[in-house]
């Protein structure tokens, strides 16, 4: 089994997903082969006293790029919505954000 800290590659900062999280909403980079559950036991185990509600995930194509030697394409990834629960505590990575 993978260990959590390679399923949850990054949390992912831009303005949108800093709106989110007055929603109790975080995004993140996860492992392309990851699945939901697995992402949400990932972000239990690495940040304490979080409890996950629901967990949205969606797939990137990678873009194409013309390169000097020809046409390359970028890597595929995944992105994570993840939702806590109420009663949950925040996490603290984005608090200085």
């Amino acid at each position: 089994m993978k260990s959590p800290y390679d399923i949850v590659k990054r949390p992912i900062i831009t303005e949108k997903s800093m709106e989110l999280i007055e929603e109790n909403k975080y995004t993140f980079e996860v492992d392309k082969n990851a699945n939901k559950a697995e992402i949400k036991h990932a972000i239990e185990t690495i940040f304490e006293g979080v409890k996950v509600k629901k967990v949205r995930t969606l797939n990137f194509t990678g873009k194409k790029v013309r390169t000097r030697y020809g046409y390359g394409k970028k890597a595929d990834w995944k992105k994570a919505y993840v939702t806590l629960t109420e009663d949950s505590e925040a996490i603290e990575y984005f608090d200085g954000m």
